[in-house]
């Protein structure tokens, strides 16, 4: 049986924060909902999926998305059903070799939600996360 319950949210990398947000609302009739300047970040929805959209640091070199050559996106989400499976989920990623930890579990804004971050051997971000009761 899956210990995941499916995609919560993708994270997708951009280099223009407001013109891929205008295309997603603008073209596609998408909605914004989350709007975070100070990291920066946008999410926007059909509906049904939820993508979540960052602002690439121009104070270094950025590369466009090359598919021959980059590894992954920003970072997966994958949810989990309560905050006891993210806990124990937690601990075994945790214990899996090759695994990269950028934090554990913890909590989003002032919660209940939580989640934790973490690179997978392979290099791909991922995260975990559960909406809180």
């Amino acid at each position: 049986m899956a210990e995941t319950t499916g995609l919560n949210h993708l994270g997708l990398a951009v280099k223009d924060l407001d013109r891929t947000t205008d295309f997603f609302t603008g073209v596609l009739g998408w909605e914004e909902q989350a709007r975070d300047e100070s990291y920066p970040r946008n999410s926007v929805t059909d509906g049904k999926l939820r993508l979540t959209l960052w602002q690439v640091d121009h104070a270094g070199l950025v590369n466009d998305f090359d598919r021959r050559a980059n590894i992954g996106l920003h970072h997966l989400a994958l949810g989990v059903q309560s905050e006891e499976d993210l806990t124990r989920l937690a601990q075994r990623v945790k214990d899996f070799p090759g695994v990269v930890i950028e934090f554990m579990p913890e909590t989003v804004g002032k919660g209940p939600r939580k989640h934790m971050m973490f690179s997978e051997p392979g290099g791909i971000r991922l995260e975990l996360i559960w909406q809180g009761a």
